[in-house]
């Protein structure tokens, strides 16, 4: 283990996946490395088949390499784990259950006081926006509240780490924009370290610390982008003549790759 592989929150290591089909062998992710610091915002985006979902997959603890180690910690990922919060592009709540009680489960799960759990999830259902909802089933609630009501539900059992695969996939664009602008002030308050994928480029850098571009056949990764923009990330900021720069960089990266391109390489001016 590297001293790296310590200080970083999130450390993945040669991480390789393989999956039997048929008599043929696909590489899912055919050596993936890559170090994520505390309280960092990643986004991971590529091509579909890029193995983006695999590798959130085993830093979940829900799918285990088949080669190389995925580190938290510094301790290897064995299995799902309570400092480890996961968000789908499905809401998975529970429809019978109210916004609080849905927001409630994992602790009430973990047996934390009922004092405790109510004042835990009313901070986090006053955090993402639903105060006036605690009381309403998921039936009643549009497609962008129920995603909040998932995300306070995974902030409040208090992870250090959110993983979230496509959480605003399904949303029309103007909840899509505006639920990541609620993440952003939601991350801002309570600060976590985010792994975030993502089909949707401007999306990518929105969010963003850094850009993850993976490529596919195999799965690896093909650059990393560091977005220097300023939190928080406004309307003032998504129009700006910097955020179009980045953009442009991470859609040639995303949509032009070069499979003879080593990984890294400067795409920007990639015709």
């Amino acid at each position: 283990m590297t001293d790296t592989a310590v200080s970083s929150k999130i450390s993945v290591r040669d991480v390789r996946r393989t999956y039997q089909v048929g008599r043929e062998e696909f590489v899912a992710l055919g050596g993936v490395s890559l170090d994520i610091d505390d309280n960092e915002f990643v986004t991971l985006v590529g091509p579909s088949g890029c193995g983006k979902s695999t590798l959130m997959n085993i830093l979940a603890g829900l799918d285990e390499p088949s080669a190389g180690t995925a580190l938290v910690d510094g301790v290897a990922v064995r299995g799902p784990g309570p400092e480890r919060g996961v968000i789908f592009q499905q809401y998975a709540l529970f429809p019978w259950l109210t916004v609080r009680q849905n927001v409630e489960f994992g602790l009430k799960t973990a047996r934390v006081p009922k004092a405790e759990r109510r004042a835990r999830a009313e901070h986090f259902i006053q955090m993402v926006g639903l105060d006036h909802f605690a009381d309403s089933l998921p039936k009643t609630l549009s497609g962008g509240m129920k995603q909040r009501c998932a995300i306070a539900r995974a902030y409040a059992v208090n992870p250090s780490i959110l993983l979230m695969d496509e959480p605003f996939g399904a949303l029309d664009a103007l909840t899509r924009v505006k639920l990541q602008e609620q993440l952003l002030a939601t991350w801002s308050q309570d600060r976590r370290t985010v792994v975030f994928i993502t089909h949707d480029v401007d999306e990518a850098v929105f969010l963003a610390n850094r850009v993850v571009v993976m490529a596919a056949r195999p799965g690896r990764i093909f650059d990393v982008i560091d977005v220097d923009l300023p939190y928080p990330r406004t309307e003032e900021v998504r129009f700006s003549p910097e955020f179009a720069a980045l953009r442009n960089r991470v859609w040639q990266a995303v949509y032009h790759q070069d499979p003879g391109q080593p990984a890294g390489a400067d795409l920007t001016n990639t015709p």
